[in-house]
């Protein structure tokens, strides 16, 4: 969806099938926009962004006999907790504030100044990044960043660890994340930890 056009013409045949492709696109903002940051997919200044599934992403990643890194950007605790691709990194994008902001309704993420330089510890300019987060939102953004710092082939896992709700409201897992995503995908994925493949601000 994220990577998809709409032909400039279209009948009034076409009107209710657009209806919903716009409805179901302003829910996934509305999810994403949970993870506290902006849901602004590659600002406009960003060349060419390169998008897969987490499918498309293990496909890749074999392809290559391992050799492009996939690049986890959630929080620590997410990477620990909800489970994480077995080969991955994790080189947080933003930490978990705790200072409840009623406005917002939500517990605000604060994005860490130091990402660029951290994944720089773990990759060079020419590596292929495999960059992933809950559902598309902090990938997006670490994906710009990277780009902006010289790394020349990133690439963003639209779909992300958890993939998306669950619409239907007939389904007893409406409002779950149980559709695409590298969980939902039958991907390789565990609970271990290794704390080498953590990489961490110094100040967490």
């Amino acid at each position: 969806m994220k990577g998809g056009r709409l032909s400039r013409h279209c009948n009034t045949a076409w009107a209710p099938a657009l209806f919903v492709a716009f409805t179901l696109i302003s829910l996934a903002c509305v999810s994403d926009a949970a993870e506290g940051l902006t849901n602004q997919h590659f600002p406009a200044e960003t060349p060419e962004p390169r998008i897969l599934t987490a499918r498309q992403a293990y496909e890749k990643w074999q392809a290559d006999s391992g050799k492009p890194i996939i690049l986890d950007v959630r929080t620590p605790e997410e990477f620990m907790f909800v489970g994480h691709p077995e080969m991955a990194w994790n080189v947080p994008l933003a930490a978990q504030s705790y200072v409840w902001d009623a406005a917002a309704g939500e517990f605000p993420m604060r994005q860490l100044s130091d990402f660029v330089a951290r994944v720089e510890q773990i990759a060079e300019r020419d590596d292929t990044l495999l960059v992933m987060c809950r559902s598309g939102t902090r990938s997006a953004q670490a994906v710009d960043l990277l780009v902006r710092a010289g790394f020349r082939n990133v690439y963003d896992i639209t779909d992300g660890m958890e993939g998306d709700v669950v619409e239907s409201p007939n389904s007893v897992f409406h409002g779950q994340r149980m559709v695409n995503g590298w969980k939902n995908s039958g991907l390789p994925w565990t609970y271990d930890v290794d704390p080498k493949h953590i990489i961490l601000s110094p100040t967490r």
